[in-house]
């Protein structure tokens, strides 16, 4: 397996066009020895993983390296010790965000690279470089497009935490949706993720959007502080995971009412432009019991 991941790595790091595939399954040789064997011969291939890492690619490889196989780790080892699809997914998720933390506060400690001001540089360039074009072709922005551009920029910077974590949730799921499927294949007994319908939040997220609601209300935060940008990524994440709860209640009901699964996909398709009315559905739906409300109705019509 190690053998494998390192074959993987190496593609990954040397070959431009096949590296967008193949570390898709980098993480995949350590998950599936991980599923076989317990925690101690798990991390001593992963620590082998880490040093044919350094040898084939150096320090470029390394990054990639404390991606994956900190990610087939938690993959292999909660298959092998039967959790859930669901902690398998959160734990995966949490890995990833702690090894991307990490190596960006190495990176700023060791090299001084600060990937996030180094990326809204590149925005900032892009756009004078677009007014630039703009200008040469006798069309001279204007002071609301600047404004617009610089609220844009802005935005992305304070709600940059927010975003981070919703692009790892999704590159996790992302990759057990590939990886999954191909340990079942080889053998491995994979567990299976609840119908996306059945998914309820606890209700404690109702609070703590209260909270954050009442306080952002109450308070007159500067841009830029620290307060306003700790309360603004709660906000954004919030909303995100009512309006996912909303979008579950509409899968629920068309299940209900039995209704085909083109419904489904349809229903799902408007509700990102009904936005704030899906999240008030998912508000609602946690708030209040409307599921049972609709299961008894549909029980009593069998009746």
């Amino acid at each position: 397996m190690t053998a494998l991941f390192a074959v993987l790595l190496a593609i990954s790091v040397y070959v431009p066009v096949l590296s967008l595939i193949s570390t898709l399954f980098l993480a995949l040789p350590i998950a599936w020895y991980s599923a076989k064997y317990p925690a101690k011969a798990s991390a001593l291939v992963a620590v082998v993983g880490v040093v044919l890492s350094f040898m084939i690619g150096g320090l470029l490889a390394i990054p990639l390296a404390l991606i994956h196989i900190p990610l087939g780790l938690v993959i292999g080892l909660s298959i092998h010790y039967k959790k859930s699809k669901l902690f398998m997914f959160m734990g995966a998720s949490i890995t990833l965000l702690l090894s991307l933390m990490i190596q960006y506060l190495a990176a700023m400690a060791f090299f001084g690279i600060n990937f996030i001001e180094e990326f809204t540089a590149a925005m900032r360039l892009s756009v004078e470089q677009t007014e630039g074009w703009m200008e040469r072709l006798g069309q001279t922005p204007t002071e609301d497009y600047q404004e617009l551009v610089e609220e844009f920029i802005l935005t992305f910077e304070t709600l940059m935490p927010t975003l981070l974590i919703l692009a790892v949730f999704t590159t996790v799921w992302v990759l057990l949706v590939i990886l999954l499927p191909i340990l079942k294949r080889l053998g491995t007994t994979v567990p299976k993720f609840p119908p996306f319908r059945d998914m309820r939040l606890p209700k404690s997220v109702l609070w703590y959007y209260l909270i954050v609601i009442l306080v952002s209300l109450l308070s007159d935060f500067e841009q830029g502080t620290m307060a306003y940008l700790i309360f603004a990524n709660a906000s954004t994440l919030l909303q995100f995971l009512l309006f996912l709860q909303g979008v579950s209640f509409y899968h629920f009901y068309v299940h209900q009412e039995g209704w085909p699964r083109w419904v489904t996909v349809l229903v799902t398709i408007f509700a990102f432009p009904l936005q704030s009315f899906t999240s008030i559905i998912g508000i609602l739906d946690l708030g209040f019991d409307i599921r049972g409300w609709i299961k008894r109705a549909h029980e009593s019509k069998g009746k």
